[in-house]
């Protein structure tokens, strides 16, 4: 799913809102959830999920196209954690 499919979907099941309010709320949510996770912070929703970061050390990697050796930064990158529930009907 993207996200102009999600605003469609909440302009069906919430018809009196506009969709520019639909899309608003959709770019508070995401930007939230951004934005707490730019902070070093965990977002958890009950049900879904976790969205944390987690660091990765420095390393040299490989240029695929050249084969040549290439220093890569340590770095955070996003992580989730699927929810008990989310697991539960994933593997019905």
């Amino acid at each position: 799913m993207i996200r102009s499919e999600l605003v469609q979907l909440l302009g069906k099941d919430y018809p009196d809102l506009s969709t520019r309010e639909i899309e608003k709320i959709v770019t508070v949510f995401f930007d939230e959830i951004s934005g707490r996770l730019a902070d070093g912070g965990r977002v958890e929703l009950r049900g879904f999920g976790a969205f944390s970061t987690r660091a990765r050390d420095a390393r040299a990697g490989r240029n695929p196209r050249t084969g040549e050796t290439v220093d890569v930064d340590a770095k955070r990158v996003p992580y989730f954690k699927p929810g008990k529930e989310m697991r539960a009907r994933l593997n019905v």
